[in-house]
């Protein structure tokens, strides 16, 4: 690395650095060559820096030439012409190299500019941009999947949401406190709650879609997103958004407008009274209501009892109110006087039906005697509609705040300080099924109509990182930092009820919650030789620190109660157990989400340190090589080692090959290892626990289950950049192939046999789920950009992208499961057809994304349209029709394989801007223009046949169904119009949106 000549003086290089129609750039990255020094230009396209003459500087844009350029006095103007290379940018991630840019790097990496897609596209949170944007990455809203209905899962090479690291700023971002274990694409994992970072606090993001974790660590086997935040400053920025569902499937397929989405952006830069200081914040609000995509609900919902009650209770009497247990109550007598008297007033009850009410003298023959449908009678009677008992059924309502800093300070020329972060606060409302009136877990003495319960959620997120950077030892960059993260999600459960406390339930419970947080401090340091061509040396260390915890819900938010108030246990007797008029029990716990209970409460931490070293050798001019290699150790499992080696190759100056060959490792999470979330049953008397158990439990231990221990993967990538000049063209193609070993699944639930009993009963437990290191998987695929970029004359551009993806996941190998559950035929619960689904097919294998962006003088019209392949229902159904499911043997059982698959579709967005004046911008637009909604899902189907067993020669063999499992609608009584359970885009429909923009 050269020495600085001593007698050469700094001088303060200003000038303006517009693109070649004039228009002013801001946010130009500049550097001085061969130095740490860097700028960016302002809003009006200037700059100032500290230079000397002789010095180089390098230019670069995101869509632009990068341009270098050599000082030769105090005024530099750039001009920056469009070369087709939208991907052209230095970057952070992939290299260690301050300088590498996009098409020299040796992996594949998306570089993805903000600044167009937050003025142009209707797309505000950071999911979905980056699931409109990239192929490679895959993100949808989920409904009627608890927590999931707040966080959405993220997920990159059709690899699971933990699999993908995030950096903001190149720092190691925290995860959600929240666990997948509901019915959703990325059951059973934890990703990075994306949407906690305001969109508009964004410059740029890359995405590196190539194994990392010999670089970055744990993790980082499907690649790395690092969020780059914006750093301008003498400038505020505005943005005001406004839009709605204006579709034909909204308010439950009423039509009109639902979904309202309301939003203030707030950005503002400014210096710290010194060269290369400065300090940005960015403020954002956002209102969003829920949508509602359900049709009127099919079925009974009120029993010939509540049609008597209602008549009862408009006269001021509640004949709920007279018994606790309907067999054990010294209001018989009362209560069948009660019916006798209001029954009459039921007016289209039957002459038989009245006759039989009048001639019941006991209980049980008064229960016959009302043991008929009324739905019809009541609804008319109610003045309701069968719609007003309709689930909510789409995306969840939230209010959120959130603010966003980003700061530095040079001390000198040689040291800097620097601080980012930022807070968030959301609230959301979703809801779960509806409780009929004629369901014993409703409580017709306070919800007359049954009811919907809600989730509210409560989610704060908090990140802050500070650190050090700069020269040591004259020519070694270094970089000090320490990033505190946390992530807390906290349930209050509404419009619910404990259906064991009767009249005495609250309507609303605190259910506990999560939390999750972690503290990583690094160090780094890099620097370039004269070696051949260039020897770029990096090394550093790691220290991180993770906890999670659960906290316990109110008492009441979980514990099933007896007729005189008294938790129920194991010598309860059967008649004190609340029940409803029919004899049912009726369930404890807050209805739709009982609540984490004491027994779940858990407080768990753990330690990682990490060394690693990068080198980075250009060989020749043409030939560039990288390698890494990392050393991790966790307090919980042990170690690992991993490498990289990479390599591109310049066949000339427009076509470059490239290849990469890594070994990398995910740790299981803490919320994996010790998630619990439990229930009590008792059975003869004697208490069980049931539900998902922790990996350190008792019953996990007597079944055999072993400690988990890390994913391992090996990967490998191959690929080439062309570019024609000619014709402003750059083309990028990556092929890839990832396999994972002992891959963490949530498994389904095991359940107590003649094999299994006794160890079931030595851990107190009769049916568990846990997280296991069940399978291997193999993933490969094909990511294809192609962009293009033209200026057409007088004020005319056009800008052209064109990407795709084709990816595969499949279970390989044997499932590793416990010796004991094998024993007991269980070994398919580890690695359901569900859970394969989920893996495998669930989301678009081949995805495509055209998009346009015009600009004609004060005008720009954007057009983008997203393909978005075919994927499969987990849910079983007789997907062709023909009376039967289909099976296939699997570990000697009938395994049923026959699933729905929803067709591929195409989403179109469609804006235009125009500049009122240079500050002031408007955009109107859509998403999803034309209104395009998922297949249809199935509706009640009747089935002649189903599996039921394995013959001899090893044939499934079919038998006719029954009454028990004839029957299967994966609608549930025309609430799920489109599946629940995977979608390629959600099921709003179209949006259309206006964004009003200030610039001053």
């Amino acid at each position: 690395m050269s020495t600085l000549n001593e007698n050469i003086v700094a001088e303060i290089i200003k000038g303006r650095v517009v693109d070649d129609s004039g228009q002013p750039l801001p946010g130009v990255t500049i550097i001085v060559k061969g130095t740490t020094k860097g700028t960016t230009t302002d809003a009006d396209g200037t700059y100032s820096i500290s230079a000397q003459l002789g010095d180089v500087l390098q230019f670069s844009y995101v869509g632009l030439e990068t341009k270098s350029i050599t000082v030769t006095g105090n005024i530099l103007n750039v001009i920056l012409t469009g070369t087709g290379e939208t991907l052209q940018d230095v970057v952070v991630i992939g290299s260690r190299n301050p300088t590498r840019t996009v098409t020299e790097s040796a992996v594949p990496i998306d570089v993805i500019s903000m600044k167009d897609i937050a003025s142009q596209g209707p797309q505000v949170n950071l999911n979905q941009i980056l699931n409109m944007v990239a192929p490679s990455f895959t993100s949808n809203t989920t409904t009627v999947a608890d927590g999931t209905d707040h966080i959405d899962p993220a997920q990159l090479r059709g690899l699971g949401p933990d699999q993908v690291l995030v950096l903001v700023n190149g720092k190691r971002r925290h995860t959600s406190s929240l666990v997948n274990i509901n019915g959703s694409p990325g059951r059973g994992s934890v990703g990075t709650d994306l949407n906690a970072i305001p969109a508009f606090a964004i410059e740029k993001i890359e995405v590196l879609r190539d194994g990392a974790s010999a670089q970055y660590g744990s993790d980082a086997i499907a690649g790395v997103i690092n969020i780059n935040v914006k750093k301008n400053t003498n400038k505020l920025d505005v943005a005001l958004f406004g839009g709605g569902n204006l579709s034909k499937g909204a308010n439950d397929h009423d039509g009109g407008i639902d979904g309202g989405n309301y939003q203030l952006d707030l950005n503002y830069g400014t210096g710290l009274g010194k060269e290369k200081s400065f300090i940005n914040g960015t403020a954002s609000f956002q209102l969003r209501d829920a949508t509602s995509r359900a049709k009127d609900v099919t079925g009974n919902l009120f029993n010939a009892y509540n049609a008597v009650e209602q008549r009862a209770a408009e006269a001021g009497t509640n004949i709920n109110a007279l018994f606790g247990n309907i067999t054990n109550t010294p209001n018989t007598a009362q209560i069948l006087t009660k019916i006798k008297q209001y029954a009459p007033q039921v007016g289209y009850f039957t002459t038989a039906q009245q006759t039989a009410i009048t001639g019941a003298a006991t209980i049980s023959q008064m229960q016959a005697a009302l043991n008929f449908d009324a739905t019809a009678g009541e609804l008319a009677y109610r003045s309701l509609e069968r719609k007003d008992f309709n689930m909510r059924v789409g995306q969840s309502s939230l209010k959120s705040a959130q603010f966003f800093l980003n700061a530095a300070y040079p001390i000198n020329d040689k040291l800097e300080v620097y601080a980012f972060g930022g807070t968030s606060y959301r609230t959301g409302e979703a809801a779960g099924f509806y409780r009929k009136p004629n369901q014993a877990r409703s409580y017709t003495g306070l919800y007359p109509n049954g009811f919907l319960p809600e989730i509210h959620s409560t989610i704060g997120d908090v990140s802050v990182a500070a650190g050090l950077r700069g020269l040591l030892f004259e020519n070694w960059n270094f970089d000090l930092s320490n990033t505190f993260g946390k992530n807390t999600f906290d349930y209050n459960i509404e419009n619910t009820v404990n259906a064991s406390l009767r009249e005495k339930s609250a309507s609303q419970f605190d259910a506990g919650g999560l939390g999750f947080s972690q503290n990583t401090t690094n160090f780094d340091m890099n620097r370039k030789f004269d070696v051949m061509k260039g020897l770029n040396v990096a090394f550093g260390a790691e220290y991180r620190h993770e906890n999670f915890n659960i906290t316990a819900g109110e008492p009441d938010s979980y514990n099933l109660y007896d007729i005189n108030g008294a938790v129920v246990t194991g010598t309860t007797p059967a008649n004190i157990k609340v029940t409803d008029f029919y004899g049912a029990n009726r369930p404890g716990g807050a209805q739709v989400f009982p609540g984490f209970r004491p027994a779940n409460a858990i407080d768990k931490g753990r330690n990682s340190v990490a060394v690693y070293t990068d080198l980075e050798l250009d060989l020749t001019d043409k030939w560039l090589v990288n390698g890494a290699v990392r050393f991790e150790n966790y307090s919980d499992f042990g170690n690992t080692t991993n490498f990289k080696i990479a390599s591109r190759y310049k066949l000339t100056d427009n076509i470059n090959l490239r290849g990469a060959v890594s070994t990398g490792f995910r740790a299981p999470s803490l919320h994996q290892i010790y998630f619990n979330s439990t229930a009590t049953q008792f059975v003869g008397g004697v208490p069980f626990e049931v539900g998902t158990f922790s990996n350190d439990s008792p019953v996990a231990k007597a079944l055999g289950i072993p400690t988990l221990k890390q994913e391992e993967s090996k990967s490998a990538s191959i690929g080439f950049t062309a570019k024609i000049p000619a014709a402003n063209i750059t083309l990028t193609a990556d092929a890839y192939i990832v396999k994972i070993n002992d891959r963490v699944v949530l498994t389904d639930q095991f359940t107590s046999n003649a094999v299994t009993k006794p160890y079931f009963d030595a851990a107190g437990a009769t049916a568990a789920t846990f997280f296991a290191n069940a399978i291997d998987t193999q993933s490969k695929g094909i990511d294809v950009v192609i962009s293009h970029k033209v200026n057409l004359g007088e004020g005319l551009s056009l800008k052209t992208d064109l990407s795709g993806t084709i990816s595969d996941t499949k279970k390989v190998g044997a499932i590793h499961a416990s010796p004991i559950l094998e024993a007991a035929g269980q070994i398919n619960r580890y690695y359901s057809e569900s859970s394969r689904i989920y893996l495998q097919e669930a989301v678009p294998r081949v995805k495509a994304n055209l998009t346009n962006s015009l600009s004609y003088k004060k005008f720009d019209f954007f057009l983008r349209n997203v393909y978005f392949g075919k994927v499969t229902d987990p849910n079983i159904a007789d997907a062709n029709f023909d009376g039967t499911i289909n099976a296939i043997v699997v570990n000697n059982q009938a395994v049923e394989n026959e699933h729905p698959v929803w067709a591929a579709k195409i989403i179109t967005d469609f804006s235009v801007g125009f500049k009122i004046t240079s500050a002031t911008k408007i955009v109107v637009g859509a998403n999803n223009i034309f209104d395009v909604f998922p297949t249809n899902n199935l509706g009640p189907q009747t089935i002649a046949k189903r599996a039921s067993g394995v013959d001899a020669n090893g044939a499934v063999i079919y038998s006719t169904t029954t009454s028990s499992n004839n029957t299967i609608d994966l609608s549930n009584a025309n609430q799920f119009v489109y599946s629940r359970n995977t979608s390629q885009f959600g099921q709003n429909g179209r949006f259309v949106f206006a964004r009003l923009s200030f610039s001053f």
